[in-house]
């Protein structure tokens, strides 16, 4: 009976079994402070407005905090090559403390980066988690708005979607909308001309009516039920004519799942699981918020782990063949969207917009943000593929990850007197 309790007090006391077990998985959290983060989930407004350490917490854990949808994996791992370039880490750039290698930079306090993952040529060349577990699948915001947008440029491609139709053309369902008479391509673009701009400020807003709708915005007495009835009975004004300026609405981006739904007769993640992810050698499932209804926040609610977010990345680049037998990218897809915008819509600088992507120049820079912090960008030109993700401090006095980024990409692959061939 001695030995017996000895071992169980060795058990309680002594090191965990955890730790006992060798490398390979680590637990990202304790099951302490898992709840004590969950207590600080706020319950009375919009829950993603928290900053710093408990934002931080939020954007990797959306999954235990709301429903969600499954995008599903398939098939064999597609292997991705680690083959480090010193110089990204060692890259100075400029912080409020002066120059500061770039790695260094991210585990500073001037940074709240929580992963980035760099691929050129198909192979990793940077990657580096200050602040999360590399299994851990973080929200990426509007960076999701860029995939109903693929379908959508794909299914062009096969002649199933003209984009210069209306949109009730394939919807008729909105055919007493506001909506009703916009271009699908004004509305990949975001210049519908409708006053409809994300705006949480105002909750009598177009815009809030809609995110209380698909339940990203905090429910009040009598919302919207859901968002397919929202669009459907649209009253709002207009600020311009379509196609003439841009005016960002995640609206724009649930009607264009909505329609690749519509053509499918499926729910909008499994038209993606069947078309980009069972087919990039995922290493794990992937997920979409879905506050109410199974219906996914397809303008911003999409989470993965960041290699495989880096995998659908490589499908833009010449090393699509890394991940995918097939070219499911053309190469007429990405002349498009590096030649071929809305003249209306390019900025001074001679960047522009295009199908949801935010940033694209003249030298094959494709950049999608996320609010509060996270990035894809992918430039076929020169076959790089970046995938990064971060939060807002409580005072917002970070310094931007996205210029970090950039700054660091044009500084070691990009010669500065010269565009890319």
């Amino acid at each position: 009976m001695y030995l017996i309790v000895v071992a169980v007090m060795a058990l309680l006391t002594g090191p965990s079994l955890a730790a006992e077990t060798g490398p390979g998985f680590e637990s990202a959290y304790t099951a302490e402070e898992i709840q004590r983060r969950h207590r600080q989930v706020p319950s009375d407004d919009i829950w993603w407005t928290v900053r710093g350490d408990q934002m931080g917490w939020m954007h990797k854990n959306v999954h235990q905090m709301f429903p969600t949808v499954n995008v599903y994996r398939r098939g064999a791992v597609s292997s991705l090559v680690v083959e480090e370039n010193q110089a990204i880490a060692d890259y100075a750039i400029t912080t409020a403390s002066g120059l500061m290698p770039f790695s260094r930079f991210l585990q500073s306090a001037h940074s709240t980066a929580m992963g980035v993952v760099v691929l050129h040529q198909g192979k990793i060349v940077y990657e580096h988690y200050p602040r999360m577990q590399s299994y851990e699948k973080p929200i990426y915001w509007s960076v999701a708005k860029v995939l109903p947008a693929t379908l959508v440029r794909m299914y062009e491609e096969q002649g199933l979607i003209d984009v210069n139709r209306p949109i009730e053309f394939y919807l008729p369902e909105l055919i007493d909308s506001d909506i009703a008479g916009v271009s699908i391509r004004n509305i990949l673009d975001m210049a519908t001309g409708l006053d409809c701009g994300d705006e949480y400020d105002n909750r009598q807003s177009c815009y809030y009516q809609y995110s209380m709708a698909i339940g990203d915005g905090f429910r009040e007495a009598e919302p919207p039920d859901n968002p397919y009835d929202f669009v459907k009975t649209l009253r709002v004004s207009r600020h311009a004519e379509q196609g003439k300026q841009f005016s960002y609405s995640g609206m724009n981006t649930f009607v264009l799942a909505w329609l690749i739904e519509k053509l499918t007769g499926e729910p909008f993640q499994d038209t993606f699981t069947r078309e980009i992810w069972q087919q990039i050698g995922a290493e794990a499932d992937a997920s979409y918020l879905a506050y109410r209804y199974g219906i996914p926040l397809t303008h911003g609610g999409f989470l993965s782990n960041m290699r495989d977010l880096a995998r659908f990345g490589l499908l833009f680049t010449p090393s699509y063949g890394v991940v995918s037998d097939k070219k499911i990218i053309s190469d007429q897809h990405l002349s498009f969207l590096l030649n071929s915008p809305n003249a209306e819509l390019v900025r001074k600088d001679g960047s522009h917009n295009i199908y949801q992507w935010d940033y694209v120049d003249k030298q094959g820079f494709l950049f999608k943000g996320g609010w509060g912090g996270q990035g894809l960008l992918v430039n076929p030109l020169l076959d790089l593929v970046v995938v990064f993700s971060s939060y807002f401090k409580e005072d917002y006095s970070q310094q931007d990850l996205q210029a970090a980024v950039f700054e660091v990409l044009r500084g070691v692959y990009l010669d500065s007197n010269e565009d890319p061939e």
